[in-house]
């Protein structure tokens, strides 16, 4: 194994997600959701080789089962947007044992998790066919456990309390000191036409000044608990990734393994490959069934760039090595480095070409959501305010006028909530769906900011490898010598043309019937005119080579036959 992955991802209501069908799908059980009341059953599911569930020290020991556990979890978490748990998938090193898998998951959720109080469900998975494939999911609480056993809070209430010209934020707790302290809670009074937070105090100095809220200032996000603040950290994030590579690096060297780890962003190592994208079981799926997925796909072009990369940047180092005051040599380098950034540049010119045509369709789909959104909302305000309305006017008896100001009022809303459906219809026809089918159409809008994504990461690196073959070109060439120079360029102009059509041909291979010649040739130009290159003037024949050259005849055009109109 010479690859680091850990995915970290938030088991979320609000993502439409349960915690215990997370656990019921890691685990290859079958666990019941009391919360929604349904029943996740992937006992069906082969490949999971190891289930076991970590507690911290003051945690009740029921909780070793993981339906009583999730259980916990899912009924103290009461709001429909709650983050329930964190999971972390993580890939293990298919040269070591599951003995091995399993020392190394026990001490990285030992450290990572249980000494902070939180509860940890590990599952180890190693599917068909066996080592190709291991990973483990395991899922942290989001809440830690205090000394009783008892879920600590993720936020406390913070008060914005005032003491003369001073604010300050106290939890309830705090509060009790600090109110013996001079501090006081504001509220919201209304003077005039002025509405204002103020403290008791200095409402009482003011003349008519009346106190319309019950609620305290507060801060919006309340307090967050330190543990939970650090677990929701970037910092956290390193640290598990962090953590990740040193276990397996030393594991592997405990088994004399060479291949070592790296946690760190392509990026921050300094390669110009670009990462491959996780593409999980659904994708490889379609792949089985014969259906083409968008993220193996999009892996296999990547793989397939890195691999001319790591061909071009070859090329590169073994022509340094040759390249001194031998001609030849230096005429071989030089147009392996311009042929190299043509090819970068044909790819970044594709690359532009593609991003715009995303930013265009997701521009276009992003105003059409957010219109239908908005025209959506208004015609649930209309539709409830008709509502009441028509219940107004069936209650006002004998009050005519009344009766007859609200008839007016519910036609004008009619006409309104008409003119709202006919909008409606034709944005949903524009999107091509139903109300149904609004939620893929944001995904479809996800999936091209991530592809927006994708193509920024390989413009990126394609910039950053053509921008090295350009500092190696011009780096020989300044060290030509003047009078080397024309020897060179002779020799460059008879490689010239093998290397155009390898050129093509590599490209073409890349890009089958979507190559562009117009497309080229603007890459050869671009590239020319940010080296300073003169283009290679074709040589003029002479007279009697010309004479020589059997004659070429010109193509007569066909006579067309006159349309019946025109006779």
């Amino acid at each position: 194994m010479n690859y680091f992955h850990l995915e970290a991802k938030v088991v979320s209501r609000g993502a439409g997600r349960s915690v215990i069908a997370a656990a019921a799908y890691a685990s290859c059980s079958r666990l019941y959701n009391d919360y929604d009341g349904l029943t996740h059953d992937y006992t069906r599911k082969h490949g999971c080789l190891y289930s076991e569930v970590f507690l911290p020290q003051y945690a009740p020991e029921e909780w070793k089962d993981r339906q009583l556990l999730w259980e916990a979890v899912e009924s103290v978490e009461k709001t429909k947007d709650s983050r329930l748990a964190r999971e972390l998938v993580v890939a293990l090193p298919s040269e070591l044992s599951l003995d091995d898998w399993k020392s190394m998951l026990k001490r990285f959720v030992r450290e990572q998790g249980i000494d902070l109080g939180m509860c940890a469900d590990v599952n180890i998975h190693d599917p068909y066919p066996p080592g190709h494939n291991p990973h483990s999911h395991i899922l942290f609480t989001m809440r830690p456990l205090d000394e009783h056993g008892k879920w600590q809070t993720k936020t406390q209430k913070e008060y914005l309390c005032k003491r003369g010209g001073e604010e300050r934020g106290f939890t309830a707790d705090e509060f009790k000191t600090a109110k013996t302290q001079g501090w006081e809670k504001q509220y919201m009074y209304q003077f005039g036409e002025k509405r204002q937070y103020l403290t008791p105090s200095e409402a009482e100095k003011i003349e008519g000044c009346i106190r319309t809220s019950k609620t305290p200032k507060s801060t919006r996000y309340g307090r967050q608990n330190p543990v939970a603040e650090l677990w929701n950290s970037e910092e956290q994030l390193f640290a598990w990734r962090k953590s990740w590579e040193m276990i397996i690096n030393e594991e592997q060297e405990r088994h004399g393994i060479a291949d070592r780890v790296d946690c760190r962003s392509h990026a921050a190592r300094g390669l110009t490959e670009q990462p491959t994208v996780h593409e999980g079981y659904h994708a490889r799926k379609l792949e089985s069934m014969g259906i083409v997925s968008d993220r193996c796909e999009l892996n296999r072009q990547i793989r397939a760039d890195n691999k001319l990369l790591r061909e071009l940047k070859k090329q590169v180092q073994k022509l340094m090595k040759a390249v001194k005051e031998n001609i030849p040599a230096l005429a071989s380098a030089l147009e392996t480095l311009r042929d190299n950034m043509i090819f970068l540049q044909y790819q970044l010119i594709v690359n532009t070409s593609q991003q715009e045509a995303v930013t265009s369709q997701k521009n276009l789909l992003a105003d059409i959501l957010a219109e239908y959104k908005n025209v959506k909302a208004e015609f649930k305000a209309k539709t409830a305010e008709k509502k009441e309305l028509i219940a107004e006017q069936k209650n006002c008896g004998i009050h005519f006028i009344r009766a007859s100001k609200l008839g007016e009022q519910i036609a004008a809303l009619t006409e309104d909530i008409e003119e709202l459906k006919f909008q409606k219809a034709g944005l949903l026809s524009q999107l091509n769906c139903q109300d149904n089918g609004i939620a893929a159409r944001k995904q479809n809008l996800k999936k091209m900011e991530n592809a927006l994504e994708t193509l920024e990461q390989q413009r990126a690196a394609l910039s950053e490898q053509k921008e090295a073959d350009k500092t190696d070109f011009l780096e020989i060439r300044d060290g030509i010598a003047p009078e080397n120079m024309d020897a060179v360029m002779q020799e460059r102009e008879k490689l010239r043309p093998d290397g155009r059509v390898g050129l093509v041909r590599k490209l073409y291979e890349k890009y089958k019937n979507k190559y562009s010649s117009a497309t080229f040739d603007e890459a050869n130009r671009q590239i020319d005119a940010e080296l300073k290159e003169q283009p290679i003037q074709k040589k003029k024949r002479s007279i009697s080579e010309q004479l020589k050259m059997p004659k070429q005849e010109t193509p007569q055009p066909k006579k067309q036959k006159k349309k019946e109109y025109e006779r």
